[in-house]
């Protein structure tokens, strides 16, 4: 008797269903992807480029701070023309997160942590349900209320999670659910951890990320961890990959991970061997351009470069379109076949070739 194969599906969490514009967060939607402008707010012309760039990167929603009254005017400018929804992320000040919804922000995200009390809080919420906005209940570990870092002694998951459901409380209280939570720290089991013992008790969405990751490598390995170990779980409604890098790379890694996970596909998936001393063309530097120019490729589709005979074929074969390299050149394969010889200095062309002939899309 055969053994049965694993299931290999993520069983999400069943969660309530809200929007952020006209993206729907939970209640089984696909996972959205977050990223954030890092432009001067103040600068519209600046910051709506950028959100449009990450838009064109498959980013379903974008963030953008506002830290004053100049930006919130920005913000208005920037939402006329914006192809996706966008968030005002507010601290300190409510009145910025009232002026915001007044220029038509799509949701708002809070940390009542720092806003000023329940008095101020309650008024943000009363104006996202005027408006039918919906709001992030944003708690981080770095801005945990005095209380409870004076209970637990640290931002412990604990901690983050205690702080989370006495806002819960205060919002059902005030008779209003259309909201969704993040629970970050930089730390990535605490994060893990928070998450965890939230989702066990309630079923608003939720929203992963961990927070001051880091540059490209570091905070690629720590977000991959944390939202992947959660992913797995079936815990998680819409994400951010926090990096100190340009936001439209954000967006890239976050779509690793969902693909990884099998859980969204979207843009190329490259498979390319590290290389040892089999190789005989210069893969690096092949690899490098052919993933530069396939970066904007929307379709989700899989192209191997392959260094050497070992597993070259087998993983070229897989692929929707791949090279498998030998001395000086390379066996290109398209949908399981091979199809022809090519010479090392026209491997790149080729490969894009039948990656625009594939897609349809200029690369």
């Amino acid at each position: 008797m055969k053994n049965k194969e694993p299931d290999l599906n993520i069983s999400r969490r069943p969660t309530r269903a809200i929007f952020v514009g006209s993206v729907p967060i939970g209640g089984g939607a696909p996972v959205a992807v977050q990223s954030m402008t890092n432009t001067d707010p103040r600068q519209a012309g600046a910051t709506l480029a950028q959100v449009e760039r990450l838009a064109a990167a498959g980013c379903d929603l974008v963030r953008l701070a506002v830290p004053d009254m100049k930006a919130v005017k920005a913000f208005g400018e920037v939402k006329k023309a914006s192809p996706v929804p966008l968030i005002a992320d507010i601290h300190f000040n409510h009145r910025l997160a009232l002026a915001a919804l007044d220029q038509g922000a799509d949701a708002v995200r809070i940390n009542p942590g720092n806003l000023g009390g329940v008095k101020k809080t309650r008024q943000v919420v009363e104006a996202c349900r005027r408006q039918g906005v919906s709001l992030r209940l944003g708690v981080n570990a770095g801005s945990l209320e005095e209380d409870l870092l004076a209970k637990y002694g640290a931002p412990t998951a604990p901690a983050l999670a205690e702080s989370a459901r006495r806002w819960v409380r205060q919002f059902e209280d005030w008779g209003f659910q259309n909201f969704k939570i993040s629970l970050k720290s930089s730390d990535v089991l605490t994060t893990v951890a928070a998450y965890r013992e939230l989702s066990r008790q309630m079923d608003y969405p939720l929203h992963l990320g961990v927070t001051e990751a880091g540059g490209l490598i570091a905070g690629t390995v720590k977000s991959a961890l944390g939202i992947g170990l959660l992913l797995a779980q079936g815990i998680g409604d819409t994400l951010r990959v926090s990096l100190t890098r340009d936001p439209v790379e954000e967006v890239r890694v976050a779509y690793e991970i969902l693909r990884a996970l099998h859980l969204r596909e979207r843009g190329v998936e490259l498979i390319s061997c590290p290389t040892c001393g089999r190789c005989r063309i210069n893969l690096f530097d092949l690899a490098q351009e052919a993933e530069r120019r396939l970066m904007n490729v929307a379709a989700p589709i899989k192209v191997a470069i392959m260094g050497c005979v070992v597993n070259g074929p087998g993983e070229a074969r897989e692929a929707d379109v791949g090279i498998a390299g030998g001395k000086g050149a390379g066996l290109l394969f398209k949908k399981g076949q091979p199809v022809r010889k090519v010479p090392e200095k026209e491997m790149l062309a080729a490969l894009l070739a039948e990656v625009a002939a594939l897609t349809g899309e200029t690369v």
